[in-house]
């Protein structure tokens, strides 16, 4: 399990979720013997609580998206794009409307919608590539095993 846990930066806390994540099903616990500190002062302050808090968003992120990207960044991407496109089409139907019926209106480019809009659709393309080439990369590494060998048979 050891070697097959990879463990960096501050994700030590978290090691029996990472070997969840490695296919280790059977976790157990260790009775440890705790010992005073004899020397200096701890190092714990409130900048762990928020590295652990990240590392914590990061593990959960992993363990539910990191072999399947382009469902997360997809699915948002694929719903930021609609919203920003259905609004954009709302905001050219209703300047041809008030044309059509003799109203004054304003320009396109005047309306903040327009620009919530098309933030909306740049921003959906951006995370639907983002999770196009998630997938690319997770596909293309030659040295990620997408298996562990169990047991070794001898002939």
């Amino acid at each position: 399990m050891v070697k097959a846990v990879k463990v960096s930066g501050e994700m030590h806390r978290y090691i029996p979720v990472l070997a969840k994540n490695e296919g280790f099903n059977r976790i157990d616990e260790k009775v440890v013997q705790h010992q005073a500190r004899k020397y200096g002062v701890t190092k714990f302050g409130m900048d762990r609580f928020v590295n652990g808090f990240l590392d914590l968003i990061t593990i959960s992120f992993l363990s539910k998206f990191g072999k399947r990207p382009m469902h997360f960044f997809g699915l948002w991407g694929t719903l930021m794009f609609i919203f920003g496109f259905l609004s954009a089409f709302f905001i050219g139907v209703m300047k041809i409307y008030n044309l059509t019926v003799g109203v004054k209106a304003i320009l396109v480019t005047n309306n903040p919608w327009f620009y919530i809009a098309l933030t909306s659709m740049i921003l959906g393309t951006l995370m639907f590539l983002a999770g196009f080439l998630g997938e690319l990369i997770i596909k293309s590494n030659p040295q990620q095993k997408h298996y562990k060998i169990k047991d070794q048979l001898n002939f």
